[in-house]
């Protein structure tokens, strides 16, 4: 530079070259940081003999704690590449994107299946549907494209439990599939939004979640409190959904068919006797 003397242009020559360094060792210590990551997702995902112990210290020193509730998501970019080279380039920046989303939110990231799995803390009062809302949000964002994500249901104690991650994940990859068949790009979405559909999409036809997700507050009610209410259901339905037909079937006071079918109503939402949940209610009766 014309205007420096030669001290202050070897000076500054050095400090740009220091100023280099350091950015090159930061990259490197933040893509080791990713690469761990990813190595501890993918023990949980596939190695279900590891040690607990192990695990907790390998995510501790990570910032993650795995006795925490989590969610496993599975996030794919929608966008057709028009080559290999572009496609790869694609899911980089993918796998980039989710890894920093991971290591800010103490949870893990890693390249799986042509897309990015990850595994983040569940805030307290937050559902699964709402992460997986965000993190497309997110992660499309941040790679400038469409970003399609799966979600589990919760799940804790992963330490104890590997298994539990290679359920959810399976899981997540199944909510994935089926925003995609319904035209969803660019959405989040957890298991538990498809109702039947995601019984069908289901690898294993996980029935008992399927019925416990769609009555499970009406028959935990009936166990604790000695109640009708999955019968008086059944008949209801069995009678056109006409309460006068019902307490004929029960040989009770139709005013005691109401008061059961009002607190169905407060158990499963106001929404209830719309027809996609009857037909689901029906079902998993």
């Amino acid at each position: 530079h014309r205007g420096l003397d030669p001290v202050d242009q070897r000076t500054l020559e050095r400090a740009a070259t220091v100023t280099s360094l350091l950015l090159l060792a930061r990259r490197s210590a933040a893509e080791a940081e990713q690469r761990v990551r990813g190595e501890l997702l993918d023990d949980l995902l596939d190695a279900r003999d590891r040690d607990p112990r192990l695990l907790r210290e390998r995510a501790t020193r990570l910032h993650a704690d795995l006795d925490a509730t989590y969610v496993v998501l599975a996030a794919r970019l929608d966008t057709p590449a028009a080559d290999a080279d572009q496609e790869a380039d694609a899911r980089r920046r993918l796998w980039s994107a989710a890894s920093h989303l991971a290591a800010t939110r103490h949870g893990l990231a890693a390249a799986r299946d042509g897309g990015t799995v990850l595994l983040l803390p569940l805030q307290l009062g937050a559902t699964a549907t709402e992460l997986a809302r965000r993190t497309a949000r997110h992660l499309g964002t941040a790679v400038h494209e469409a970003v399609t994500v799966g979600a589990s249901a919760p799940v804790d104690d992963l330490a104890a439990h590997p298994g539990k991650a290679t359920a959810a994940y399976a899981e997540a990859q199944r909510s994935l599939e089926a925003l995609r068949l319904l035209g969803r790009t660019g959405d989040g979405a957890a298991a538990e939004d498809f109702g039947f559909l995601g019984l069908l999409l289901a690898g294993e036809r996980d029935v008992a979640g399927f019925v416990d997700r769609t009555i499970g507050r009406v028959t935990a009610y009936d166990d604790r409190r000695g109640t009708d209410l999955v019968r008086t259901l059944e008949a209801y339905f069995a009678c056109g959904m006409s309460p006068v037909r019902t307490k004929d079937e029960l040989h009770v006071h139709v005013n005691t068919v109401a008061q059961r079918l009002e607190r169905v109503g407060r158990l499963l939402g106001e929404d209830w006797q719309t027809p996609a949940r009857v037909l689901e209610i029906q079902l998993a009766l």
